[in-house]
């Protein structure tokens, strides 16, 4: 047996699993939603085998393109306040000593270790109208089943997905670039826009992926904070596949969604390049 067959053969037994389970799990899935985008919905739900392309003229009715503004909304706003909130924190742990480094990363994913539908259900008691904020600030504001509830619910979902990679762009830089920076004369804040934030771009880029994919097309937190008064892309999935049993308009949507993700990767991959 020649050398190189081995290393091909050690290949195979190793990648193999992975490589099936990824064909198995998620391109024969792909594969199908891609098939049921050219056909019609039956009468009663389900697929008619017939070639059409009226479920790609459907995305750009007005009905459905707020719809998808709406998620763009939310998944923009969610990405941007947790960019403003994990910078900073990420930014505090990579400068922590060891010890209280390890016990500040556990604590940013522990969220992780409680069930998610447990933990979104748990905001509908603090944000109830006779809920933990409104007793504590004797109010009564109207915070649940609103926009602004299920961009909370997003945000704390999804804020380690931000402080994570932008903890590891920043733990990799060199503290001698800082200390050269501010050795020539530039101020803090200097050092942060000229050094710190280019050198870990790729990092936030990154970020920005984790938390807006999850956000554009999450379901849950729309229906249970947002009461669901906001259709979202996410919701309007659920409901072709299993409510209106429209599958080839719920695989068309579902399609536009992987696009979209396949559009931020790009960029992402660019950024990290020019980074």
């Amino acid at each position: 047996m020649s050398p190189g067959w081995g290393r091909r053969l050690g290949a195979f037994v190793f990648l193999g699993p992975g490589i099936a389970y990824l064909a198995v799990l998620m391109l024969v899935p792909l594969a199908l939603i891609l098939s049921y985008t050219v056909f019609r919905r039956g009468r009663f739900g389900g697929i008619v085998y017939e070639f059409t392309t009226e479920n790609f003229s459907r995305l750009f009715d007005p009905l459905y393109l707020d719809v998808v503004l709406v998620s763009i909304k939310l998944a923009t706003l969610t990405t941007v306040f947790a960019l403003l909130l994990g910078y900073p924190t990420a930014y505090v742990i990579a400068r922590l000593p060891r010890t209280w480094k390890t016990i500040a990363l556990v604590a940013v994913v522990l969220p992780f270790w409680t069930n998610f539908i447990i933990r979104i259900y748990a905001w509908t008691i603090l944000l109830s109208g006779p809920g933990l904020i409104n007793s504590t600030l004797g109010t009564q504001f109207e915070l649940l089943y609103n926009q602004g509830a299920m961009v909370t619910g997003l945000l704390y979902s999804y804020l380690p997905l931000m402080v994570l990679p932008l903890y590891a762009a920043i733990e990799k830089l060199d503290p001698q670039l800082r200390e050269a920076s501010a050795n020539l004369g530039a101020s803090a804040f200097t050092t942060f826009r000229r050094v710190t934030l280019p050198l870990t771009l790729p990092g936030v880029a990154t970020g920005c992926v984790f938390v807006f994919v999850p956000s554009f097309g999450n379901f849950v937190i729309p229906e249970i904070l947002g009461g669901g008064r906001s259709a979202t892309v996410g919701t309007l999935i659920r409901t072709e596949f299993l409510k209106s049993r429209d599958w080839p308009f719920g695989s068309t949507l579902a399609l536009a969604v992987i696009l979209v993700l396949i559009v931020l990767l790009v960029i992402q991959s660019w950024v990290s390049r020019r980074g």
